[in-house]
This record gives structure tokens, C-alpha cells and sequence, in this order.
């Protein structure tokens, strides 16, 4: 197997930056926005960014604040903006608060770092995102995965002909996740709350990456490139949104889509995209940036690619004019997919007979019998758990278009 590597342009200690730093305020500072606390300490460093704000409910502690500075706190969002003159907002929020909060940030002319998923509806989406654009803000959808330079790459591989004619796209994600997972937050495993959209579930939020990936590598990322979508949406865990599920989109051109995505595997692995052609197969594991190329009359290639992040490139878009990796218009079509959830039936119960319970790492853990096999076949068949006879699968599925 041969194997290359790409100039790395992954986060780094890169070179200070003599400009004003922009005041940055950050939404969400616990749990998954940790990772941004930290992001934001990073480019503090280079001189880009300062963080100017935390807004959390219950204000950090002395600890958690180690090394981050002394930032002002509140629990009041539009009163940190208009206190920090804050330039940049990062949102790590529920999902049901991302619409209004995007809106308040840009109402205070304020640019967006939106954690995905970016909506819990297409309806919010299309509010957010003309609101968005109306403020004359800008706004980048945290898709870490579609800020990986393989994506292009790829996509001019496909492009070029290097696998044939395309034939279509398979994505596949077996994560572990115990049922203290699903009691993190008042939201987690609802597709409901109090009357109000959340549509969490393992399509939509902890394996989205997968979905985007997928459209983005298919070519097809605005809500137009999508035809129909077909759901099957099921749960072992005693939750109200999916654990175990898959999708098919038909984009416009013609191009089947699939994810398969369950948080009841037997074991966890490494989420993967690949790219099915007459030719041969591309296939991209999106969080190790690590892409392995078969065809036919060749070798097995494979490349590890750099990836831009994306807060440091919304700071380039902002000062410097570098196109957004991920504005809302790319995230489109996957927003159509998060409507198809959101309006499918609700997620059907596994029967008990084809899980068990297993010890995870803070609570017990249901485990879907066989469900790690059924996700791999249905990436490299492109066909969903029914079409793979599982038998606990439903036998007609929900479609939307």
C-alpha cells in the first residue's frame, strides 16, 4: 500500500498574529463546548481571537477557568454582546436555542460559529439563515468534518473519473453510548420538548458528521440537491428519538445517499464515508482526515489530509475576506434530512429479544444484536436495515420529499 500525507494545516501552534485580536463570546462553555473554551484559548494564543464573554447558566469556576483569563459572565446572551462588543459569538447550545440565539448574535452585528446540527427543523433553518443573511453577518455551521481538505480532494476525484461513474454513497457510524448519555442534558433523547422541536437522535446529532459528509461527498449539499428521502428511525434504549437508524436520499441528479448509524454498537470504530464508482471505492474515515483509494489496475492508495478549523477560518472570512468553509447553504440538504426525521414517524422499539445490556462506562448499556454488521453492509450495498434483513427493522419506511 502506498501512502502519502498533505502539508498538515490542522490545528497548531501557529505564528501570532499582530492585528487586534476579535472579541470573541462563547455560548455554551460545558460538556461538547468545552472543546470550544479550549479552541478559543488556542487562537488566543496566536493572537486572533480574545475571549471577551462566557455565557452559562451557572458561571465557571476557578478551575475550569484555569489558563482561559478572567472573561465577563452572564446568563444574560444579548447583554454579554452588547457589554464585550463582542465581534464573534460561538454557540455550543441546545438545538431547540440555536435559531433565536443566531438571531440575537446578529442583531448585534456579531459573525456565527454554529455547532451542528443547525436547526431542529427546516423551518427554523430557513429563519436562521435569511435572518443571517439579512444582518449581514456571517455565519459558518460546525461540521468539522466538511473543514477536512479531503472533502475537495475527493470530490475532484470523483470528478475527474477516477473511480468510474459514480454510483453512489454509503456512510456508516457504530458508536457506544450508555444510558447516563442520554440523562446529560434535559433534551438528550427527545425529539420533543415541552411542545418545542429538539429532534435529537443519532442521525441528527452525534453521527450528523456522517450524514453531511456523505452529501458533501455525493456533490450534493444545498436543500435543492435533494429529491425524497426514506427514513427508518428505531431505539433499543428506553428514549423517546432514534439510537439505531438509517436513511436514503435521492439527490436531484439521480444519486442514492445512505447512512446507517446506531449508539447500541457491540463495539465502538471509527465513522466512515465511502464513495461507491464503476471503477472502484474511495473511502474516508472524516475524523482521522485518513482517505484510502482502491481501483481497479492500481494499488491502494492511502493519504492523510490537514484540515482548517473552522472558528479559525470564520476569524480569516472576517478580517481577511476567506471564503466560509460551511455556510448554512451547505448544510441545506442535511437539514432536509433533519426534517425528514423530525416529520417521520415516531422511532419504533427494538423488541428486547434482539438486544441485551451490557455494563458501559458510567451506566448500563444496550447493545443491538449484529447492529456493528448490518451498519457496514449497509454502507457498501447502499441499502437500509430492511433491505439487509433485520428483523427487527420496520418493513415499510417513511419517506418525505
Amino acid at each position: 500500500m502506498n501512502t502519502a500525507r498533505t502539508p498538515d494545516t490542522a490545528p497548531t501552534a501557529g505564528p501570532r498574529d499582530t492585528r487586534t485580536p476579535l472579541p470573541v463570546v462563547l455560548a455554551g462553555a460545558r460538556g461538547h463546548g468545552r472543546s470550544h473554551l479550549l479552541n478559543i484559548r488556542r487562537l488566543e494564543e496566536r493572537g486572533l481571537v480574545r475571549l471577551a464573554g462566557v455565557c452559562e447558566l451557572r458561571p465557571l469556576d476557578a478551575a475550569e477557568l484555569d489558563g482561559i483569563g478572567d472573561p465577563e459572565q452572564s446568563a444574560d446572551f444579548e447583554a454579554l454582546l452588547a457589554s464585550t462588543g463582542a465581534r464573534i459569538a460561538v454557540l455550543s447550545t441546545p438545538i431547540q436555542t440555536h435559531t433565536d440565539m443566531t438571531l440575537a448574535a446578529a442583531r448585534h452585528g456579531a459573525h456565527i460559529l454554529l455547532e451542528k446540527p443547525p436547526a431542529p427543523s427546516y423551518a427554523e433553518f430557513r429563519r436562521m439563515a435569511d435572518g443571517v443573511e439579512a444582518a449581514g453577518v456571517a455565519c459558518q455551521i460546525g461540521f468539522q468534518s466538511l473543514g477536512s481538505h479531503a472533502v475537495p480532494a475527493i470530490r475532484r476525484m470523483v470528478t475527474e473519473g477516477a473511480i468510474g461513474e459514480l454510483l453512489g454513497v454509503g456512510a456508516a457510524g457504530a458508536w457506544v453510548r450508555d444510558e447516563a448519555y442520554f440523562r446529560r442534558a434535559p433534551w438528550a433523547g427527545h425529539r420533543r420538548l415541552g411542545g418545542v422541536d429538539v429532534v435529537d437522535g443519532a442521525l441528527t446529532n452525534p453521527l450528523a458528521h456522517a450524514v453531511a459528509t456523505a452529501l458533501a461527498l455525493s456533490g450534493s449539499t444545498r436543500a435543492e440537491d435533494v429529491d425524497h428521502i426514506e427514513t427508518e428511525l428505531l431505539h433499543a434504549h428506553a428514549i423517546e428519538s432514534d439510537d439505531t437508524s438509517a436513511v436514503r436520499v435521492v439527490t436531484s441528479a439521480g444519486t442514492q445517499v445512505t447512512v446507517a448509524a446506531t449508539l447500541c454498537a457491540e463495539q465502538s470504530s471509527e465513522p466512515y464515508v465511502v464513495v461507491h464508482g464503476t471503477q472502484g471505492r474511495i473511502t474516508f474515515w472524516y475524523r482521522q482526515d485518513r482517505v484510502l483509494v482502491q481501483r481497479a489496475g492500481h494499488g491502494p492508495v492511502e493519504t492523510e489530509y490537514g484540515r482548517t478549523d473552522l472558528l479559525e477560518n470564520l476569524v480569516a472570512h472576517v478580517t481577511d475576506g476567506e471564503p466560509l468553509w460551511v455556510p448554512p447553504a451547505a448544510t441545506g440538504a442535511f437539514m432536509r434530512v433533519v426534517e425528514a426525521v423530525r416529520t417521520a414517524p415516531d422511532p419504533l422499539a427494538i423488541p428486547a429479544a434482539h438486544w441485551h445490556t451490557e455494563p458501559g462506562e458510567s451506566a448500563p448499556r444496550r447493545v443491538v444484536d449484529g447492529v456493528d454488521a448490518l451498519v457496514d453492509a449497509s454502507a457498501a450495498g447502499l441499502r437500509l436495515f430492511s433491505e439487509l434483513g433485520a428483523s427487527w427493522a420496520p418493513s415499510t419506511r417513511a419517506e418525505a420529499r
